[in-house]
Parts: C-alpha cells; structure tokens; sequence
C-alpha cells in the first residue's frame, strides 16, 4: 500500500481508481490506513468474504485472501492481474494503465 500510495499520481494521470479491498474489518483498514497515510478508499470483504470469492484469491482454508492487484477496465473487463508478493509492487499496474490509457 504505501508504494500505491507514493505513486498515487501515476494512476490519476492514467485516469484510473486506486482502492484497496481487503477481508479485514473496517477499523482495521481504518488503522491500517491512517498508519501508511492512505488517500484512497479502503473497501472491506470481512462480513461475507464475496468479492475475495468471485475474484478467486479468497483462501477458505484460512478465512482471508490471498494478496492481488487487479487492473479492471470502464467496462469492467480485467485487464491485468498479479498475485502474491509481486502484488506490493504497483509497476505492473501503473504499465497496464498506461497501455489501457494510450488505446483510447
């Protein structure tokens, strides 16, 4: 989150959305946002854990989801995923909307 947010103007010149979704409780996220001076929505899946679920990263073993960046383009289409430890790192993302941003 805090490379998210120091890049934060890359993804606003790109005309896109950052927000962080995860299945925490929102006084977590709330606490977890004011540590790392997060700008941009924290969005919660801790009651019913479904967006974790229908995008496939929930780990039902564990009750959490597994860490991943989506790119989703205006018509709601994924346009780039990364997974895991690559996640953290905003580069394939600020790329992917690039790309998506030059095509219009």
């Amino acid at each position: 989150m805090l490379a998210y947010q120091a890049g934060l103007a890359k993804f606003t010149g790109a005309n896109t959305q950052v927000f962080g979704v995860s299945t925490d409780n929102t006084p977590s996220q709330k606490a977890f946002a004011e540590k790392v001076n997060a700008t941009f929505p924290m969005l919660s899946d801790f009651a019913k854990r479904e967006v974790s679920a229908k995008y496939g990263i929930l780990m039902p073993d564990r009750g959490i989801a597994n860490r991943a960046t989506f790119v989703i383009d205006t018509d709601g289409k994924i346009q780039h995923i990364e997974e895991g430890s690559s996640a953290i790192d905003p580069t394939g993302a600020e790329t992917a909307c690039s790309r998506m941003a030059h095509k219009k």
